[in-house]
């Protein structure tokens, strides 16, 4: 449903507000919980999913925890203090800007719901 340049726009601020919400998790239970909150309408693909987990590492902004699991090794990742710092910003920025472009794509509609309320 969503266009991927809107995807993108935003997955940093989706990946940090998952976990400060959900603690430590690997990149496939990302995507699902992306795939679940949104209805099946926002599908996070692994080529953009690690790409924006290895930049949020190098910025400090997660942090990583390898556990074996059988045969196979798990990334976990979690949000740093900075982390969440940075997540605020981010989501009071996306908010505002999501504010801005409904006024001006839909100006009727914030007519209508002052009328209403």
């Amino acid at each position: 449903m969503n266009s991927t340049e809107l995807i993108k726009g935003t997955l940093t601020t989706i990946i940090l507000k998952l976990l400060a919400d959900n603690g430590k998790m690997y990149g496939y239970e990302i995507t699902q919980r992306v795939k679940e909150l949104s209805d099946n309408k926002i599908l996070i693909k692994e080529g953009s999913l690690y790409p924006a987990l290895h930049k949020l590492l190098k910025d400090g902004l997660v942090q990583v925890e390898t556990v074996n699991i059988g045969k196979r090794i798990r990334k976990y990742y979690s949000i740093t203090k900075q982390g969440e710092l940075k997540k605020q910003v981010q989501s009071d920025e996306l908010k505002e800007f999501l504010q801005t472009i409904h006024g001006m794509i839909f100006p009727q509609q914030d007519l209508l719901s002052n009328d209403v309320g």
